[in-house]
């Protein structure tokens, strides 16, 4: 069978446009951890209760996908991110001109940020939808590339707190999310073809089938692995190294830009060789490169090479995990965005909650890191189980054109 070429395939401007929304989405997203250590000094926050302001916008989002997901399906993709984007331009101006002086009042702003991360649940069906299955992974690795949102968060947050003052710079991030929605509103367009709205119940149907439980838990390593790193270590290089803010901040981008940018190469490569191949060798990466972490490097330049590394791997996994799920799912697709997104979020939330934990509880990051590295192991383990399964059943070549 004779395959069209990838450009020619699907709808490049909506393409585009959901990596734009998604980009500046998880830019938002995470923008109490760039802003964490200004915010920190000025109410006087424990290191844990730092962990649990950068990680609840990260809980908040893995919860909201669902909700997104599923007004996905009921109201198409295009419509559900109009109302998504509201939301979030609402909240910043609440930030932006109400008072933020305590530490309930910025989790309650978390929560509200966490509609940014349910973004996901929008762009990746957006971009799907108008693919077919040999193009899945460089699709959705080009859409799901707009996790690079949050380097840009690393890269200028820091630095635009401390010329104008970390309130002011929730208004400041309405500037771009504005061009990003008209954008949107411009460029993106459903695709053809009804999808059947589905009810709760019969959404969380897919629960029942036991594969949606693992690519939960690959993604919430792989993604979980990204979001949470993304999220702390700002507040990591500044504790650890005692590194300015903005300096921090640049360290930072460096390691989220590495893992952001290989997502579409991650799954360009899953296409090519198989999601599982992919998957395997880049759970083997992760976890050595972390466990490297959790020695406590003396070296903050060393220890940006090692978290590059590992970015880069997690990166590349989290392109292969959504080469896999549009050929285990394609039917589902709206709902399983939703519910593989909502376990990436819930693991970066307990990377990067575990992460302020462990340094409170003892001096150091190096139980949070060497816990999640041991996921990843983990995670490796039961690709190993299912692989033959997998090649056999739905991804053998009488099911599918996409390699597995």
């Amino acid at each position: 069978m004779q395959k069209t070429s990838f450009w020619k395939a699907g709808h490049t401007p909506t393409l585009l446009a959901a990596f734009f929304y998604f980009d500046l989405s998880f830019m938002v997203w995470v923008l109490l951890g760039p802003l964490g250590i200004q915010i920190s000094k000025d109410l006087g926050l424990t290191a844990a209760q730092k962990g649990l302001v950068v990680a609840t916008p990260l809980l908040a989002g893995a919860l909201l996908r669902i909700v997104m997901g599923m007004l996905v399906d009921h109201l198409k993709p295009k419509k559900a991110g109009l109302i998504g984007q509201v939301v979030v331009l609402a909240g910043l101006c609440w930030a932006w001109l109400g008072n933020l002086h305590t530490y309930e009042q910025l989790l309650a702003l978390g929560v509200v940020l966490g509609v940014a991360g349910a973004a996901f649940a929008v762009a990746l069906p957006l971009a799907s939808r108008w693919y077919p299955p040999e193009h899945q992974g460089t699709a959705l690795g080009i859409a799901g590339a707009g996790n690079s949102g949050t380097a840009f968060a690393a890269l200028f947050a820091p630095a635009l707190a401390i010329a104008f003052g970390w309130q002011n710079v929730f208004g400041l991030a309405l500037i771009p999310l504005l061009v990003a929605l008209a954008v949107y509103m411009i460029f993106a367009k459903d695709a053809p073809g009804d999808v059947p709205s589905k009810s709760l119940g019969e959404y969380l149907a897919v629960l029942k089938d036991k594969d949606a439980w693992w690519f939960m838990f690959f993604y919430s390593v792989t993604f979980g692995g990204f979001s949470g790193l993304a999220s702390s270590l700002t507040i990591y290089f500044n504790t650890q190294y005692g590194l300015t803010p903005v300096t921090a901040g640049y360290f930072t981008a460096a390691c989220v830009f590495a893992g952001s940018l290989v997502r579409p190469l991650g799954g360009r490569i899953a296409d090519r060789i198989g999601g599982i191949k992919t998957l395997s060798v880049m759970y083997a990466i992760a976890a050595a490169f972390l466990f490297i972490a959790a020695t406590g490097l003396q070296s903050a330049v060393g220890a940006v090479v090692v978290f590059v590394i590992a970015m880069l791997a997690l990166g590349t996994g989290n392109g292969a995990v959504f080469q896999l799920v549009p050929q285990r799912f394609r039917k589902e697709m709206g709902v399983m965005t939703g519910l593989v997104g909502m376990a990436g979020g819930i693991g970066g939330f307990y990377l990067a909650a575990s992460m302020g934990y462990s340094h409170q509880i003892t001096g150091s990051y190096q139980i949070g890191l060497a816990i999640f590295a041991s996921l990843a192991i983990v995670a490796l383990l039961g690709l190993s189980l299912v692989k033959q399964r997998w090649r056999t059943t739905w991804g053998s070549a009488a099911m599918t054109t996409a390699k597995i």
